[in-house]
């Protein structure tokens, strides 16, 4: 063997190699996205979540692909994140779209329906039962391509000054409440309000608001709602699961070379797995904390439960009644919802109801 030979050859193989890496690297565009967020960075969760999107999106690209994620309010306002990314103001959007459900009622489904489903559920519609997809499509018209990007899983139903024993009690209170849910609690009395997650302290401290509803314990939480009402009510039946999304200007997204694109739907995902895994272990505390606070715990009133129930559906028969795209999504969303119902009958719901029956049994 030509030893000379073979050196020159494993010379020429490391200068290719030493070329080529940099080559593939300097291929890669470097891209800076700005992302407003519809929360305050004190909810470390659901801000936390879009921060955990920029940093994985970051790490994958090599900080080629960097994302920089705004609170409310530094751009724009938690109520006009949707607008900011339509219209290129900033290249996406971590928000809700309940919130926009005045400009259509079918922005509610990418969300949560009130007494819909639950987080498995709902996930399962999207990913795998057409949701995502017929979403995709409503939202083309906005220039909108959402991405889920969250789940708070189920909530509560909100702090109120008084003691809530009937559907009476009700009537004519001013209540924070967002999306769709605040038009079914108008149906009972309720004044519906809607405010972003900074502004709603301060209206329930002033007398401004008889009662909230924002999140969960922890969320809540940190939002100080236990100095200034008592009463801590569940379930939040207008969100079984609440789903934050990603929302990227079409435009921007169209111009992203095909491995940034599915990098960043990664870590979306990423973040919609982790979210809801971090509100469970997070609420779990905060609650027994509250507790300890003097805070009354209440279930809602059972006339409060079956109203609600009933004027939702109503509702929802009347929307899909007068608007096409309401009824296109809805037809979907209700025939899986009856199926996922029937499986969770089976399995799921008499697991849980045994399991939470033994608490505090002798093992």
């Amino acid at each position: 063997m030509d030893r000379r030979k073979v050196l020159k050859g494993a010379g020429l193989a490391a200068a290719a190699g030493a070329v080529a890496s940099p080559a593939i690297a300097q291929a890669q565009p470097e891209i800076r996205w700005r992302m407003t967020s519809a929360y305050p960075k004190s909810l470390d969760t659901l801000f936390g979540a879009g921060e955990m999107i920029a940093k994985r999106v970051a790490a994958a690209t090599d900080n080629k692909f960097q994302i920089q994620p705004f609170a409310a309010g530094e751009i724009v306002g938690a109520l006009q994140s949707l607008d900011a990314a339509q219209n290129g103001t900033v290249e996406c959007a971590y928000t809700l779209s309940s919130f926009f459900i005045g400009k259509d009622p079918t922005f509610m489904f990418e969300t949560s329906v009130p007494w819909g489903m639950n987080v498995r559920q709902h996930n399962a519609w999207m990913y795998y039962g057409g949701g995502l997809d017929l979403v995709r499509e409503f939202m083309k018209e906005y220039n909108i391509y959402p991405i889920p990007a969250g789940q708070t899983g189920a909530q509560m139903g909100g702090w109120f000054r008084k003691e809530i024993k009937s559907i009476e009690d009700l009537k004519g209170l001013k209540m924070r409440i967002a999306g769709m849910g605040g038009q079914i609690m108008a149906k009972l009395g309720v004044v519906p309000q809607v405010l972003a997650a900074g502004d709603i302290y301060p209206a329930l401290e002033r007398g401004t608001l008889d009662a909230v509803e924002f999140s969960g314990p922890h969320d809540d939480e940190k939002l100080g709602f236990v100095k200034v009402a008592q009463y801590y009510y569940y379930p939040g039946f207008w969100e079984g699961g609440a789903q934050p999304s990603l929302y990227v200007n079409m435009n921007k997204w169209n111009e992203l070379p095909a491995n940034y694109k599915a990098i960043l739907e990664a870590a979306c995902a990423e973040a919609n797995a982790m979210c809801v895994a971090k509100y469970d272990a997070q609420n779990a505390d905060a609650i027994r904390r509250l507790a300890s606070q003097g805070v009354q715990l209440r279930p809602f009133p059972r006339d409060v439960m079956e109203q609600s129930y009933k004027e939702a559906y109503k509702l929802y028969g009347e929307l899909a009644a007068s608007n096409a795209k309401f009824k296109k999504i809805y037809d979907s969303w209700n025939a899986f919802r009856e199926k996922e119902l029937t499986w969770f009958r089976i399995a799921e719901l008499p697991f849980d109801y045994f399991v939470n029956q033994q608490q505090g049994q002798p093992r």
